[in-house]
């Protein structure tokens, strides 16, 4: 059940009427059932895998708690017959037991996901390097189910029982109640990766009906179907074009059918999580922001604190600062400082944590090689930034007043753009090989005229289509600007009514009369859905 479907807003419209029809204490057990019937729907083999997710992470979060209790108690209890060592000594047994415990629950659930996810990929690795071998036997590829969301939900457990180890949450004792945040529909195909701590805040709370709350909700889901359906969809049409016709469409094609995907994917992600946001909203439910006007960073860096906040945020949480910080690291550093220099052995930890992180970014997205590469380029992007740091201090030192010049400024933000669309190709063509030869493409095909001579318009869109994409890249845009000082919603809420009616009226008419429906059109998924 497609969150662009006619199932899914009957749904959800009937879940909104239960939801505050109902006495209001059952209103989280509701969301319950709605979100397993969800995912039932989507297919029924899903509901084996994210039960065993649920369960095996909520049990182990409740024995880890145990322990924690338990050893408050023991030592409150032993204070005056216990020394300093003999406490300390009892703290590292439990600690170590609570080690052991997350260990299994972490080893279990990405066990899962990594059979079910990147068995196939190892397979045909493993095919590779035989036939580079010259071995004629190969080994067959499984069919196996990839249950729905399965990054984003095992990611947000993972997340949970890390924090419950480390102390700084709180293990949830009602079985029904964790199933709900692991299995909350709205975010479950394609985030955000909350927070126990953030979501859990409002989501077993009772909600009362309130008409501003629910306003801005609808009209968060509105503006996210905007997005998706009128410029995403549309946008595809264009970019599928190109990049299924890699023969015809070289040079100044892959260039804007790059800028194209660049749009396309941003109204398709920010869209989809623009109503996972709304849906939360209407029911009283925060959900953490993903996006903040990333299209606006000046580096790859400041890009990525804006762009899929949540997922960044959890691999630097868990995956970066974890390794950075632990002992077979410092020792590496420590050994670096001495053989190769204090310079290279200070950078030592940082650069290996990095690479963890991109190389499990990038396998995170999709078991393929070309999001590997994808992964590492952003590392290597990132890595020769900061080395190149100083040099960038002496300039800003040496033409002091350019970097608050808005000229200079805007030359950034197009540099940041055009990397990360450079880098993006190798999730548009999902071939290694063919990315690089396709971007040589743009330097050796010499065919710029294509950019300006009308035959952009025989890529699947009409003159129309181009017109209404660029007035809804100039609504992204405006929007944008608008909200460095403050909500849309907000301000547009602090309008007359008959204004107000007039803008959400229009945005609901030009998402019904214009959204990407019929033949030739690809109506589909959302793209973060397949991870």
């Amino acid at each position: 059940m497609l969150f662009v479907s006619y199932e899914f807003l009957g749904f959800l419209l009937l879940v909104f009427l239960l939801y505050y029809l109902i006495p209001r204490k059952f209103q989280w057990q509701l969301l319950l059932a709605a979100s397993y019937v969800f995912y039932f729907l989507a297919d029924p083999r899903y509901l084996f895998y994210i039960l065993l997710t649920t369960i095996s992470t909520w049990g182990i979060g409740v024995l880890i708690d145990n322990r924690f209790r338990t050893r408050k108690e023991y030592l409150a209890a032993h204070k005056a017959e216990l020394s300093k060592e003999e406490r300390k000594a009892y703290k590292q047994r439990t600690k170590e037991g609570q080690w052991r415990l997350l260990l299994t629950c972490l080893l279990f659930n990405l066990g899962i996901l990594a059979i079910l996810k990147y068995t196939n990929f190892t397979i045909a690795n493993i095919n590779g390097l035989l036939h580079f071998f010259g071995r004629g036997s190969q080994l067959s590829p499984v069919n196996i189910v990839l249950p729905l969301g399965i990054s984003f939900y095992t990611f947000q457990s993972l997340g949970y029982i890390i924090d419950v180890y480390r102390g700084t949450a709180q293990a949830e004792r009602n079985f029904f109640r964790f199933a709900l945040f692991v299995s909350f529909f709205p975010q479950l195909i394609q985030g955000p990766i909350s927070r126990w701590n953030d979501l859990s805040a409002s989501l077993y709370e009772e909600h009362a009906f309130d008409w501003q709350t629910v306003s801005f909700g609808l009209q968060r889901i509105l503006w996210g179907y905007f997005k998706k359906m009128v410029i995403a969809d549309r946008m595809l049409t264009a970019v599928n074009t190109i990049i299924r016709n890699s023969d015809q469409y070289q040079g100044a094609y892959v260039f804007a059918g790059m800028l194209f995907y660049a749009l396309e994917l941003y109204a398709d992600f920010t869209g989809g999580i623009d109503i996972t946001i709304g849906i939360a909203q209407v029911m009283g439910i925060r959900v953490t922001e993903n996006f903040h006007r990333p299209y606006f960073s000046k580096s790859i860096k400041e890009y990525w604190r804006r762009w899929h906040i949540t997922m960044g945020t959890w691999f630097t949480d868990y995956i970066f600062y974890p390794i950075s910080v632990c002992k077979p690291m410092l020792k590496f550093s420590k050994f670096s400082r001495a053989h190769f220099g204090e310079a290279i052995g200070k950078r030592m930890p940082v650069y290996l944590s990095s690479f963890a992180v991109w190389f499990a970014t990038g396998i995170w997205h999709g078991a393929s090689w070309n999001f590997i590469v994808w992964g590492l380029g952003n590392w290597v992007v990132i890595m020769i930034s900061q080395e190149l740091e100083p040099l960038y201090t002496r300039f800003h030192h040496r033409f002091p007043g350019l970097g608050s010049k808005r000229v200079y400024q805007g030359f950034q933000v197009i540099r940041t753009i055009l990397l990360m669309s450079c880098l993006r190709m190798f999730d548009c063509y999902r071939d290694v090989p063919l990315t690089f030869r396709m971007f040589g493409t743009m330097v050796t095909a010499g065919n710029w005229a294509v950019l300006w001579n009308g035959s952009l318009l025989r890529l699947g869109l009409t003159g129309a289509d181009f017109l209404v994409l660029a007035a809804g890249f100039v609504l992204l845009l405006t929007v944008s600007l608008i909200q460095r000082s403050g909500s849309v919603r907000e301000k547009i809420g602090a309008k007359p009514f008959w204004l107000r009616f007039i803008l959400w009226y229009a945005l609901f008419l030009a998402t019904l009369l214009l959204g990407a429906y019929g033949a030739g059109y690809d109506s589909s998924q959302f793209i973060y859905n397949q991870f």
